[in-house]
């Protein structure tokens, strides 16, 4: 049995050079270490919305991707692998293999990061820390509110109010086009607030807080390998200022970075443009 349920080992090149942050990362046991990656290899919700699927490859293109990174930041936390979330027969049997494995996580006094796969899987992976730490405010960036009632990549924040009573929702990157008026008007009824796109660098509340980055914010000219792409989104600059905030804010309890889709990532390009953010949270989570 594994150290974490319902994992499989994470799939790392053979030979990674000492010079690689990830020549760093453990795969064996969380002693020291304070980050904990969880893979979401899994993209049932992006099919059942209809959306571009791949994105179950999501881990192993992020893995091979940050595994070109030398990295020469020596004061970066000692980060552990747990491994990938093996995916259930149904959604539902999946979501709960990925709230097991999250919790033993926490369990251990790591701070998680999950990378998927589809945004549906931020619910389980956050339903654990809401657990931990009850009704914790939602950060997000994203080009959609991803708050429909039909099970899918488009409803994670939707259940996380109504099964695990997040208080209030804060979404950056906030596309209208490709959104309804209809879930417009249940995002702020639910206590949903969008704000613009220069908004000061700052986030919200006292209390904890959860955030996800769907990949889907960027700019498809940064990042085309994602489940649905963005023809008028963030530039990478403008998202890492946001993601070493939420790094170095030790209110924050987890992270994600999901909808990484290799099977339209022409050159790998959104896979490394993960591995700097996720390397970008780590910076700023050195400064705690």
């Amino acid at each position: 049995m594994r150290l974490i349920p319902h994992t499989s080992s994470p799939e790392w090149p053979a030979k990674i050079p000492a010079d690689r942050f990830a020549a760093t990362i453990r795969v064996d046991s969380p002693e020291d270490c304070e980050i904990a990656l969880l893979g979401l290899a899994d993209d049932t919700g992006v099919k059942l919305n209809h959306g571009r699927p791949g994105a179950a490859g999501g881990p192993a293109a992020f893995r091979a991707a940050l595994a070109k990174y030398g990295a020469n930041l020596p004061e970066l936390p000692f980060v552990f692998d747990a491994g990938d979330v093996r995916p259930g027969r149904t959604l539902e049997e999946t979501h709960e293999r990925v709230t097991a494995a999250t919790s033993a996580l926490l369990e251990r006094g790591l701070l998680p990061v999950a990378i998927g796969g589809g945004h549906d899987l931020t619910f389980p992976f956050v339903r654990a820390v809401a657990t931990r730490f009850p009704r914790p405010t939602g950060v997000y960036f994203d080009a959609h509110l991803d708050v429909r009632e039909t099970p899918g990549s488009g409803m994670p924040f939707r259940k996380l109010v109504g099964e695990c009573g997040i208080p209030a929702l804060h979404l950056h990157g906030f596309r209208p086009m490709v959104n309804s008026r209809e879930h417009s008007d249940w995002f702020t009824a639910h206590g949903g607030r969008a704000w613009p796109d220069d908004a000061a660098v700052a986030l919200p509340g006292a209390g904890d807080l959860f955030v996800s980055f769907d990949l889907d914010v960027l700019d498809a000219a940064h990042a085309p390998g994602v489940s649905a792409i963005n023809p008028a989104g963030w530039t990478v600059r403008e998202a890492e200022v946001w993601v070493a905030a939420c790094g170095a804010e030790p209110r924050v309890r987890c992270f994600d970075l999901m909808e990484l889709n290799p099977d339209f990532d022409h050159s790998g390009r959104t896979a490394r443009v993960a591995a700097h953010l996720f390397l970008t949270f780590l910076q700023g989570f050195a400064r705690r």
